[in-house]
């Protein structure tokens, strides 16, 4: 999404501009509008396999390419890997329409110098008073509202200094829009292939719009409940809690207690039973070569962090 330019400060003092609050605005609004249309103009038809399919791939592929390659690769460098993964990674999380990779990850490592305290992009618990409303208030703010207020407002070249130095990096962010309209046609061409126009626009709606509000929902849930409601497994000096509900739509992204204790782990689900997609996806690239140098975290580490019997809320 588009951004405010600033000066070489924080941005705190500052507010998105014009251009980049109606791109967030579209970003936002659009795709559960296209929930509403599933419901109004495909009003008791079928949905087919085909649509189910594209809606599952097309949230999982793109996906992967925030939570391993925003997330996991560009932002913490969790492993090491070769430029036509870097580019792979780069345009499949450009296609969820969460903003180019070097604004997404200027933002989450701010996030992480500054969590729950005055400076975090989207903390919950910073400003917003107490009792029921302030916790209203802060859980709006850090799952959507900060989408409007503070996201793009970082200086690259303090957080993403690498980033923007990368030539390969600022070509995929200068074609940012090129991917999010990719991520429309591939389903339509698909649907279209099958049925003609209307099984273009119906596998559209469920590849492209829908799939969107999920994964966009899913991925600011990290933000909103999973600094709120969940177990410390581990000491950290912010908020950051595990959720295990959104675990598997979050593709391991909600063991975020864990994460916050050790960003730079490849996995996030570091206990039994703690479900985590990426990391899985992360283990078999390493198998066959495709990543190295990946980093984990080992047992004497993670004993040494622990909070004891975990707090649950």
């Amino acid at each position: 999404m588009a951004t405010a330019t600033i000066d070489e400060t924080d941005g705190a003092h500052l507010s998105p501009g014009l251009a980049s609050r109606i791109i967030t605005l579209i970003a936002v609004a659009i795709p559960p509008l296209g929930i509403l249309i599933v419901a109004g103009s495909f009003w008791g038809v079928a949905v087919t396999p085909v649509d189910l399919g594209l809606l599952l791939v097309l949230y999982v592929v793109p996906g992967l390419g925030i939570t391993i390659g925003f997330h996991r690769y560009f932002t913490h460098k969790s492993f090491e890997t070769s430029n036509p993964v870097r580019a792979v990674l780069a345009i499949l999380g450009a296609m969820t329409t969460q903003g180019p990779v070097s604004q997404w990850v200027s933002d989450h490592r701010k996030h992480h110098a500054y969590s729950d305290v005055e400076g975090d992009p989207h903390s919950p618990h910073v400003g917003f008073g107490a009792g029921v409303l302030g916790a209203v208030r802060g859980l709006w703010h850090s799952h959507v509202g900060w989408l409007f207020s503070t996201k793009g407002l970082v200086v690259r070249t303090r957080f993403g200094r690498d980033l923007t130095a990368d030539k390969l990096l600022r070509v995929i962010d200068r074609m940012y829009f090129v991917w999010v309209a990719l991520g429309f046609a591939i389903p339509y061409a698909i649907g279209y292939s099958i049925d003609g126009v209307s099984g273009g626009l119906q596998a559209m709606v469920w590849g492209g719009l829908v799939r969107i509000a999920l994964f966009q929902h899913v991925t600011w849930s990290v933000n909103s409940i999973c600094h709120m409601f969940g177990r410390r497994t581990y000491a950290t000096r912010d908020e950051s809690r595990n959720n295990w509900v959104l675990a598997l739509p979050s593709l391991g992204e909600a063991w975020h207690n864990n994460h916050h204790a050790f960003p730079s782990s490849a996995e996030h689900g570091l206990d039994r039973r703690q479900l985590d997609l990426s990391a899985f996806l992360i283990n078999q690239m390493e198998r066959v070569g495709l990543v190295w140098d990946v980093k984990r975290v080992d047992v004497a580490a993670r004993l040494r962090r622990r909070v004891g019997e975990a707090n649950a809320d």
